[in-house]
Parts: structure tokens; sequence; C-alpha cells
């Protein structure tokens, strides 16, 4: 019999991709065959990535992105049903991966620096809610988003939170309980993405508004981003208390005492960063 030629393991592609554009670190969901859908592993490597550039002073903003047609199409429902077959019924791996991806997402909002979504397809369930979660987003024209867990029997409760607090109450059920999508256009009348841009330049716009607020002071942002979603959900008395004790505190900084310093002498500011 002739020899067999042994095939050497292919080895598969990240699941997610990282790249820095400036200062600014390009994440990007690489699942296009499977429709960037948010598996046990990309929220992993989604959640990782985030702590690391936490503390990376190098890294200003940040933009997450997506290769193939589809932003993501939430969680990974094949993986999610293959543990049907546990001995609970998949309980308590339904309850692990919502909870890391909840997670996942709190840590998108906590983040010191500006997240922007570059969405150049569609964006359902958990990829809208990811959407939703980033401080900032640009969509192509060939977008569209959705919340269609109702059309399966699964609502959309955690894509919810951060949808909820995006949008108005009226147009959030309605994308909760019709499950139909919506367009580029209509998301950016409602506030659910910033800008909408000619398809195929969403990437390169979400970098483009990434990188002027990165011109800005690291400190004044970090300290702005905190208290923008903390006031959020304060009553009128007690968010206005809170930012009266943020900006007295802004107040003493280096880079507030430069920056007002250059408004009055009409020169550009030396931002230090503390």
């Amino acid at each position: 019999m002739p020899a067999q030629t042994a095939r050497a393991p292919t080895s598969q592609p990240p699941i997610l991709l990282q790249e820095n554009v400036g200062s600014i670190r390009l994440l990007t969901l690489n699942r296009p065959a499977a429709r960037n859908s948010l598996s046990e592993g990309l929220i992993a490597e989604l959640h990782g990535a985030l702590k690391e550039i936490h503390g990376d002073n190098s890294v200003r903003a940040v933009v997450i992105a997506a290769n193939g047609p589809a932003f993501s199409a939430g969680h990974d429902m094949k993986e999610l049903t293959a543990r049907r077959s546990d001995a609970d019924r998949g309980r308590a791996y339904f309850g692990q991966i919502m909870n890391a991806c909840s997670a996942m997402m709190q840590a998108v909002v906590h983040l010191p620096k500006p997240v922007v979504a570059a969405v150049q397809g569609i964006a359902t369930a958990a990829g809208c809610q990811l959407v939703a979660s980033c401080d900032l987003a640009v969509a192509s024209e060939a977008a569209g988003f959705a919340t269609p867990g109702v059309d399966i029997g699964l609502f959309c409760s955690t894509p919810m939170v951060a949808l909820s607090r995006n949008i108005p109450r009226k147009q959030a059920m309605e994308m909760l309980l019709t499950g139909e999508p919506i367009s580029a256009a209509t998301a950016k009348n409602i506030g659910l993405v910033n800008r909408v841009v000619a398809a195929g330049t969403e990437r390169d716009a979400a970098i483009a508004l990434a990188q002027k607020v990165a011109l800005k002071s690291a400190y004044t942002i970090k300290l702005g981003k905190e208290a923008f979603y903390r006031q959020a959900e304060m009553s009128l008395a007690d968010a206005y208390r809170y930012t009266a004790e943020v900006m007295t505190e802004n107040m003493m900084a280096r880079d507030a005492e430069e920056g007002i310093g250059a408004f009055i002498e009409k020169r550009e500011p030396k931002w230090q960063d503390k």
C-alpha cells in the first residue's frame, strides 16, 4: 500500500483580532462564518482584552468592529443548545454564559477610555446589546439592529438592559416585543448610534471619531465617563450633588488648570493626563 502523507493539523484563526492604530486599540470580532456570535470563547477574549486595555496608558480609546457580513448575531445558539443534554438541562451553563456576557458588557461601560462600535452589518440580540453598551457607535448604511429573541421564545432580557438605557422606552419595547429589525437611519434617529456613513467606511469613521476623543485629557475623559454612567442612575438631586463633587475634583486637576489657562491664553493645551 502506498504510504499516506500525514496532514498537519490546521490552526484555527483567532476569534478576536487586536491592532493598534496610533493610540486607538482596534478589536475585531473574527467569527464571520458564525456571524460573529458571542460564544463562550469570544466573550472571554473580549473581556480579557478590555481588562488588559484598562491599565494600558498607551491606549486612549477603543474601537470594536467585526469581520464578515454581520456585526454580531448575539449568543451562539448552537453552543447553548448543545448543553441541553446536561443533567440540569443546561441551567448552570446558561447562567454562567449570561453572567459572563453581562460582566463583559459592564467592562465596556467601566473602561476608563471611550469605546466606539463600528457596525458594518446586522447587530442582533446580544450583538445589539454590545453596540448599545459602547459609548459611541458608527453604523454603515447597510447595518441593521434587532432584538429578535421573542421570535424563538427567548426574550432579549439582558440585551434589554443596555437597549433601554440608550433609547426611549416605547422604541425599546417595540424592538423587544416585535423582534423586527430597524435600519441604521432609524437607529440614529432614536439614539442607538451616533452616525451613519457609507457602507465600507464605518471602520475608518469610527477610528476617526475615537481619535478625536483621544486628543483630550485622558484623566478628564476617565472622570467624565464614570460620572456620566453613575449620575444616570441617580435621582435629579443626587445627580447634581454628585456631579458638583466631580466638577470640584476635576477643577483641582492639573489638566483642568492647564486647559483653562490655554483657553484664556488662546493656545493649545499640553495634557499630562492628571
